[in-house]
């Protein structure tokens, strides 16, 4: 399992965490925005059967059922002909694509392709502006 630590990604547009330090203990406050230590885990693509394209670290996968961390849907991409060359290249057109925020977690129940990453898919994925409405 992954440990929750404060945002410490470089181009991490969340504000740092202040925290409190008690006898050697660091203490954050409630509710704080938080990413995932995600050491050893790798950096997928996932189409479901019914909800869509996430890209996020998997973290675990027990026959259909896949639980990503820091996972983004794509909702819509531009630049790759297909999930596969997502995957290698990732979006040819990064300000033509519409990802929604990334939640900390999502737990996919119909999973039918996890696709590994390159680095160099993960980068420019994770670099796409929030697409929101």
């Amino acid at each position: 399992m992954t440990s929750c630590l404060p945002p410490q990604r470089k181009g991490d547009t969340v504000a740092k965490v202040k925290t409190i330090t008690v006898d050697g203990i660091e203490y954050i406050p409630r509710g704080a925005v938080m990413a995932c230590n995600t050491d050893g885990l790798d950096y997928v693509i996932v189409r479901t059967y019914s909800a869509g394209v996430f890209a996020g670290w998997l973290e675990s996968r027990v026959g259909k059922e896949v639980v990503l961390r820091q996972a983004r849907r794509i909702w819509y991409w531009a630049g790759a002909a297909s999930l596969s060359q997502l995957a290698i290249d990732g979006p040819g057109k990064p300000a033509e694509c519409k990802f929604p925020a990334e939640v900390d977690s999502v737990t996919l129940t119909e999973a039918i392709e996890i696709i590994p990453t390159t680095e160099k898919a993960q980068e420019v994925i994770e670099s796409v502006s929030v697409w929101k409405q």
